[in-house]
């Protein structure tokens, strides 16, 4: 679950990081009168992407009436197609260097590795690919922590007079990480101000959604995220489902099933516009279930229900497509490829039905062409 930067500045805060004073804002308006009380400031989108600075997602504003237009064009416009509901005012500070620093989760390593370089402000996978000797790492063994020679070398590529407070906040953002069971804390940039202080001028924080029981404060900041309303709806239904950007709707029966989905389907010339997996039993209600889910969406033109029956059973499969036809009326066409367990059964009482909507294929690859060319040839714009 990754935080807005006013969410992982509130958690900085709580680990006694020292922050630039700031105010968050939900209009216009409440933008102007924070930067009255604030003086010039940083206005910033609040957005669960990154590139903000590059995309006019961070505006510096001079007085109250500037922070306001900054405000309320981010409100009306969003950023990056996506919707704006919080705006951060920052007071602006003097910045001798900006430097970067950050913690994350190495899966592969099961340790945690740390980040730090003295070219902060830009993106880290720039620098590590035009002046990788400015990035220095640490490898942390989660039983033993982070220690003193680790701190040392991370900052020692710091200007000298930064060093002693970034090796401080250094410890307190690993504190962080730990305390809130994160897989990311990232600070780009982190200031060294012209009075010496260290601080970070930004939060990038993400935190594992399997560890949220355990922290039903840090649950709470979901209700400030923007939710897709088919992504709400399946997650409802208890579906494995990801919204994606193309029109080809993808059911399939397994994850691996379905990322190979995804890749016919985007081998075939078409996207796929959500990623669901009913999983190794899928029912007949589940597969009515989960269609209602994907023709809900409406940049869907056309259904790819790939199954390969092992528990699952190709005629229950058949059935729950049937069944999720009656109740509701499909305007896009539904190509269904059944291979496996009770898979000829399942194919005739598809063939048996004789549904207008209901299109056979015979492999993966067969599916997928169908599914992207029934797609651009359907309507660019529908309603279910």
């Amino acid at each position: 679950m990754d935080l807005f930067e006013y969410q992982g500045k509130e958690l900085f805060q709580r680990h006694g990081i020292p922050l630039i004073e700031r105010e968050v804002v939900t209009s216009a308006s409440e933008a102007r009168e924070a930067a009255g009380r604030l003086g010039p400031v940083a206005v910033k989108v609040q957005v669960q992407v990154g590139g903000r600075g590059k995309g006019g997602g961070i505006v510096l504003a001079k007085t109250p009436e500037e922070a306001e237009n900054a405000a309320r064009k981010m409100f009306e416009e969003g950023f990056k197609d996506m919707p704006v509901t919080r705006v951060l005012l920052e007071r602006l500070v003097d910045i001798r260097h900006e430097l970067y620093t950050a913690i994350t989760l190495d899966r592969s390593e099961k340790r945690y590795v740390a980040m730090t370089s003295s070219e902060g402000g830009i993106d880290i996978e720039e620098v590590a690919e035009k002046t990788p000797e400015a990035i220095r790492k640490a490898a942390i063994d989660p039983l033993l922590g982070m220690k003193q020679f680790h701190v040392t070398r991370l900052v020692g590529g710091f200007p000298q007079e930064s060093r002693e407070g970034a090796a401080k906040l250094l410890g307190q953002l690993y504190e962080v990480l730990l305390a809130n069971d994160a897989t990311l804390v990232e600070v780009n940039p982190l200031a060294v101000l012209a009075d010496g202080r260290v601080v970070p001028l930004d939060a990038k924080v993400t935190v594992d959604d399997n560890a949220l029981f355990r922290h039903p404060e840090i649950a709470e900041y979901q209700k400030e995220f923007h939710v897709d309303p088919t992504e709400a709806r399946a997650k409802e239904k208890g579906l494995q489902y990801v919204k994606l950007d193309g029109e080809v709707g993808i059911i399939g029966n397994g994850a691996g099933l379905v990322m190979s989905t995804l890749d016919v389907v985007a081998q075939a010339g078409g996207s796929a516009a959500n990623f669901l997996d009913v999983g190794g039993g899928a029912s007949a209600d589940l597969m009515a279930t989960s269609l209602e889910v994907i023709l809900s969406d409406p940049a869907v033109r056309s259904v790819l229900v790939n199954i390969f029956g092992g528990i699952t059973r190709c005629d229950l499969v058949a059935r729950g497509i049937l069944e999720a036809l009656q109740r509701i009326d499909a305007t896009v066409p539904i190509v269904v490829r059944l291979d496996g367990t009770n898979a000829e059964e399942g194919r005739k009482i598809l063939a048996d039905a004789k549904h207008e909507r209901i299109v056979p294929a015979a492999t993966m690859l067969e599916a997928a062409k169908q599914a992207v060319d029934l797609g651009k040839a359907a309507p660019s714009e529908r309603s279910v």
